[in-house]
């Protein structure tokens, strides 16, 4: 019998109403496409999420899956334009964004689940945090360095994440530019990467894999939490 939550994959439609989106990212396409979105993205998007309750619940007690429209682990397609010089209203991809429990009133690690028609990825860590959070997340690799390198190097961690992400070109004011780690520490995101075959999309085992590879970075994301004291 199959489990209540359990998921079937998506369905390859979720990638065509992406392609055809990039080519008509207007808001009047886009309103009469919009059932084929709820159909093709937002249901089994959450459908998806549901699956993820308890098998992330397994990685750590302290990060959320939340299926609802708005307000939970599925991010909006609609763009934030105000800052940008690309208006194209809506987004081309799908993110699913699997929050800290305190994430939304301190910059915490998280872990990350993108689909786009040419890629389909998954991100464990932090992404562009604040001045203070990269603070402590420094100053726990200068005051822990083999700590650190017990959560970078894991093989679980190495096997399946490779890091990515901004970095200084030259060392952050106050620290040591010899530090055995000043690579590290010139970083500007703390996050592990892992590209996803994307026939593996439409495969009941999709969860799985993505809870599996989740778990699989718990070294780095328990260092990163422990660095800004948060649960794990």
């Amino acid at each position: 019998m199959a489990a209540k939550n359990s998921f079937p994959g998506f369905d390859i439609d979720v990638l065509h109403f992406l392609h055809d989106l990039s080519q008509n990212n207007n808001r009047d396409w886009f309103e009469k496409n919009k059932q084929r979105y709820e159909t093709a993205v937002r249901e089994p998007a959450l459908h998806f999420i549901e699956s993820m309750v308890g098998p992330l619940k397994k990685v750590s007690p302290h990060f959320r899956a939340v299926a609802k429209k708005t307000g939970g682990s599925l991010m909006r397609v609609y763009r934030d334009t105000r800052f940008s010089n690309d208006k194209t209203p809506y987004k081309t991809n799908v993110g699913i964004h699997f929050r800290h429990e305190v994430g939304k009133d301190v910059h915490a690690p998280g872990f990350y689940f993108h689909i786009e028609p040419e890629s389909v990825f998954l991100g464990a860590g932090i992404w562009h945090p604040d001045s203070e959070t990269l603070s402590l997340i420094r100053d726990a690799i200068v005051e822990e360095p083999t700590k650190w390198k017990r959560g970078r190097d894991a093989k679980s961690f190495r096997d399946s994440f490779h890091l990515t992400g901004d970095s200084l070109k030259r060392p952050p004011r106050g620290y040591d530019a010899e530090h055995k780690y000043i690579d590290d520490i010139k970083r500007k995101d703390f996050i592990g990467v892992r590209e996803l075959e994307i026939d593996s999309l439409f495969d009941a085992s999709i969860t799985k894999l993505v809870a599996d590879t989740f778990k699989a970075s718990k070294p780095f994301v328990r260092f990163l939490c422990e660095a800004i004291d948060v649960g794990f």
